[in-house]
């Protein structure tokens, strides 16, 4: 019987061409199996073949994704496949991004099922759950070994024509997709006994869970702007020429802090960006759309703010995971807050 043929994409890390140093390899194919394709040609069975696995580096992907995309779509077309596999990405925001990214293109372009795996705070998760299937799973490489077998069972179901259940029978990251199904008991007496339950300070599970949401009460407003300290916070991207601290286009895992000490504007031979999200030409031509210090000097210079800080703080905003844009804040704050600053601008793309 001819084995049903899976195509995986995977990293320029898994794919053991190296680390940072190689995150800009443009996409590349390869017969078989390759790094963590082991583990997935195994908990899929003699029944299917890892035919095929494709590479790319997850910054050339970032800052090359239409074109990374159509070129990975050719290159898993060739192989006719009947299901597609991408990563599991784990906690690796850029990565992740990648696999939903190419992982909805292949749903999209090709009609097959697929699947992927990331840490529930990877931004790719957020981005992509509902475009796609997404298997929960630990934040690290270690969780290998127990993630791939989920995702090759979820995958078997779904080219078989099987139900697909919900996120907790499957493991899979809720979508927030309801679907009506058919309780064997009616929603009055399931209700009261939840209530019951929870009365009774009994563990229970709601059949309607609602978001959280992070609220964040705002801080006053600033009383005297002619005499407040302004500092700017961007996650433009803007960045020295040359990109001294190799802050990441997207998915980022560090900021930086920039000093504009007697400077009026921001000079394209100094300063650069090297975000992944938007077009960078009108910004590379004046990086002053991005940190305006043209228009705060002026405003520094009719009164109408006190000072401005000499220092900026950039990083990337695109990708970047909740975890790491709190953790910069609660350290780069401490900073501003200890030089005096009073209110910060913070701009985008």
């Amino acid at each position: 019987m001819e084995k049903k043929r899976i195509v995986h994409y995977i990293n320029n890390f898994f794919a053991g061409i190296g680390g940072e140093e190689k995150a800009d390899i443009p996409p590349e194919v390869r017969e078989g199996v390759v790094g963590p394709g082991l583990a997935l040609q195994t908990a899929l069975g003699d029944e299917y073949e890892v035919a095929a696995t494709v590479i790319c580096g997850d910054s050339y992907f970032g800052e090359h994704m239409d074109e990374a995309t159509e070129t990975l779509l050719a290159m898993i077309k060739e192989y006719d496949p009947a299901g597609f596999v991408a990563g599991p990405a784990f906690n690796a925001g850029r990565y992740g991004v990648a696999c939903g990214s190419i992982a909805k293109a292949v749903e999209q372009e090709l009609g097959i099922p697929v699947v992927t795996g990331m840490f529930t705070e990877n931004p790719g998760a957020d981005m992509y759950k509902k475009d796609v299937h997404i298997i929960l799973t630990k934040d690290s490489a270690a969780d290998m070994r127990k993630s791939m077998p989920k995702m090759a069972a979820l995958l078997k179901k779904m080219m078989s024509g099987e139900e697909i259940l919900g996120p907790a029978e499957e493991g899979y990251i809720e979508r927030g997709i309801r679907v009506n199904y058919f309780a064997e008991e009616r929603g009055s007496a399931r209700g009261v006994e939840m209530l019951v339950r929870k009365m009774a300070k009994e563990p229970f599970e709601t059949e309607y869970p609602m978001p959280v949401f992070d609220r964040v009460a705002p801080n006053p407003a600033v009383k005297d702007m002619k005499h407040a300290k302004v500092a700017v916070v961007t996650s433009g991207g803007i960045v020295p020429v040359g990109n001294p601290d190799r802050i990441e286009s997207s998915s980022a895992t560090k900021y930086g802090v920039y000093s504009i000490e007697g400077k009026d504007t921001m000079s394209p031979e100094e300063f650069m960006t090297i975000h992944g999200g938007y077009d960078r030409a009108f910004v590379l031509n004046n990086p002053n759309l991005v940190v305006p210090l043209d228009a705060l000097r002026q405003l520094e210079k009719e009164g109408e703010i006190g000072e401005l800080n000499n220092y900026f703080i950039a990083t990337t905003g695109t990708g970047t995971s909740i975890g790491n844009a709190k953790g910069f804040g609660e350290q780069f704050s401490k900073k501003l807050v200890a030089d005096g600053v009073d209110a910060v601008i913070l701009t985008s793309t």
